[in-house]
């Protein structure tokens, strides 16, 4: 059953006002229950792109939990006096999901990231989370004629957890799509957190975390954001005058 949560609306994007603790407690939930439900993890940058899509907007607002990922989520709940309670980034409630996963024995699905990336990512996994079971995995790098294959090979493993790391609005897209052909429990997109666990992109030192500066950090080590970063104030702003 879904539990009863707040939600605050940000530029017309309804996103629940859970903590990082809450938001594990609703996952569980979905993964003990006998339906498949959805998760999205936005940012500004996908909230402003629901401003002109309304497809993204649609299901941003379809999804079964909808977490405020990104520092400026947070900010713009407080400059408009919005009830979200904190940051839960994507990339800690799937650690933290993976760790219940571990414990319960658990299946998990990833599908996304370069050929090779996934397949390293779920053996890091393994050795981080000691009794992980790994269903399956597929590269993100296929062909919209591929897709049957794909659900094929996911229901085929029968996992409790697919994580789709596809960035967005892609993955969020491809999960708005095919979740009701999906035979699991819950399916997350996930965005660059394959890359992280298969080691490809290192996640900033936790002082930038814990100062909201992890976008900064980002910023140094990949200067080529800088067009998309521009985003940021651009949200702000509209918040601002929203």
């Amino acid at each position: 059953m879904r539990q009863m949560k707040k939600k605050s609306k940000i530029l017309n994007v309804a996103i629940d006002a859970v903590t990082n603790k809450e938001a594990l407690e609703i996952a569980i939930g979905y993964i003990e229950s006998s339906s498949t439900k959805k998760i999205y993890t936005p940012n500004p940058e996908i909230v402003m792109m629901a401003q002109t899509n309304d497809s993204i907007m649609r299901l941003l607002n379809e999804g079964d939990l909808v977490v405020p990922d990104g520092i400026g989520i947070i900010v713009a709940s407080k400059i408009k006096k919005l009830e979200l309670k904190e940051r839960v980034a994507g990339v800690d409630l799937v650690d933290n999901i993976l760790k219940f996963c571990a414990k319960e024995k658990k299946s998990f699905f990833i599908l996304g990231g370069k050929p090779g990336i996934a397949e390293l990512a779920c053996e890091k996994i393994k050795e981080l989370h000691v009794g992980s079971v790994v269903a399956g995995y597929f590269h993100g790098y296929f062909k919209e004629t591929e897709d049957e294959k794909i659900l094929r090979k996911i229901n085929d493993a029968e996992p409790d957890v697919v994580f789709v790391c596809l960035g967005a609005p892609k993955q969020e897209i491809w999960i708005d799509k095919y979740h009701k052909e999906i035979h699991c429990k819950l399916i997350m997109g996930v965005g660059g957190s394959v890359d992280i666990y298969a080691g490809t992109v290192k996640r900033a030192p936790q002082i930038f975390i814990n100062l909201g500066l992890e976008w900064f950090y980002r910023l140094i080590k990949e200067p080529w954001r800088f067009k998309r970063m521009l985003v940021l104030p651009r949200f702000l702003i509209k918040v601002l005058f929203s």
